[in-house]
């Protein structure tokens, strides 16, 4: 652990004593991150949970854009374990928690119906990461999961940065991996964001504008499982290729968006190239005028609109309702394990996985 630049006066209020204590043999802490342009991020390497996300809104005033905790053991307990952390060792679910990887099945933890979703109820987001932190802006994390963890085959060193641009308000999270045997894996940062500032109660973010470079999205059934197509956005409700507002069509009597019980989907991304660092999705809120821009090496994003946000309390007694978050989740296609016709998610010895995503903040006048 190396944590040697300064946390008290934060923007956010938080107070790194609350962070502080043993889990499982293992420290945790509070970092703070900083840019020259004002910007700060809270983080702690508890599932390397994002806690904060300070920018301004058109008339200079910080507002926290992300739902989070403000102590260790909320984040730890918290009533939505995934809140703001990093997902691993598959974001997304996988059908029936069951996989065949060369000839051999592997059972995981079955955490979501009958799924396993963002790799069982003890994955990467309830893992204490070993951390440091060099500089004001940047904060290294590193975690070895080992071979059989939440069922996955493999021995997985994972390394991820978190880094703040000096001359832009961008939040860049770089991931790399190794494994000693061929595995899975779909890394993913589950940040739940409302631009227009964290309350009590937390608004809505119906009133939110979202484009999103995807031509295609994959339909979920009743379980939220790919039905195995992929279907274009064009004239239905799951098509932002233009701006619209997340309430505009979110209740509409449309099949997916009741699987879903509202926006839950992974958008099949435009890309130049596989692998190429391409604009995912632009998000705005019009009160404030703060607008985040995603950018992702990725083939997918999943748009999840809260819909199972329950009124809980985060950071300063804010309470988060249904609807009062938007993530857009950076990855692989959800049960690509068993889609051998979707993208491959698998990691050879090898090889080494990489992923780069960010989200830059602005503001529109």
């Amino acid at each position: 652990m190396n944590n040697t630049f300064p946390t008290e006066n934060n923007l956010s209020g938080l107070r790194r004593e609350d962070f502080m204590t043993e889990i499982n043999g293992k420290e945790t802490d509070l970092f703070i991150l900083r840019n020259k342009k004002g910007m700060e991020v809270a983080v702690t390497n508890y599932g390397c949970a994002i806690l904060s996300i300070m920018v301004p809104d058109r008339d200079g005033n910080y507002a926290n854009v992300v739902l989070g905790h403000d102590s260790i053991d909320h984040v730890v307990n918290s009533p939505e374990p995934f809140l703001s952390t990093t997902i691993g060792r598959y974001g997304n679910r996988i059908a029936k928690g069951r996989f065949t990887l060369y000839g051999e099945e592997h059972t995981l933890a079955v955490n979501n119906g009958p799924n396993s979703l963002h790799g069982g109820p003890t994955g990467f987001h309830a893992r204490v990461w070993d951390a440091e932190q060099e500089e004001e802006g940047v904060v290294r994390f590193h975690y070895i999961s080992p071979d059989g963890e939440e069922g996955f085959p493999g021995t997985l060193e994972v390394e991820m940065t978190y880094s703040l641009d000096n001359e832009e308000n961008a939040l860049t999270i770089e991931y790399s991996a190794t494994t000693d045997k061929a595995t899975m894996i779909n890394l993913t940062n589950h940040g739940f964001f409302n631009l227009a500032g964290i309350a009590t109660p937390t608004p809505s973010i119906e009133g939110h504008l979202v484009e999103i470079n995807a031509d295609f999205y994959i339909p979920i059934d009743e379980v939220s499982i790919p039905t195995g197509e992929i279907l274009r956005v064009e004239g239905t409700p799951m098509d932002f290729r233009a701006p619209h507002t997340v309430g505009e069509r979110i209740n509409q009597k449309f099949g997916q968006l009741i699987n879903g019980a509202g926006y839950d989907h992974c958008y099949v991304l435009n890309k130049t190239e596989a692998g190429s660092y391409d604009l995912a999705a632009i998000c705005k809120d019009p009160a404030s005028g703060r607008v985040m821009e995603v950018y992702t090496t990725e083939p997918g994003v999943q748009l999840y609109t809260g819909n199972w946000l329950n009124g809980f309390a985060g950071a300063h007694g804010a309470t988060f309702p249904a609807r009062s978050a938007i993530c857009f989740e950076a990855q692989c296609f959800p049960d690509t394990p068993n889609r051998p016709y979707f993208m491959p998610a698998v990691l050879e010895p090898e090889n080494e996985y990489q992923q780069i995503t960010t989200y830059k903040f602005g503001i529109e006048q």
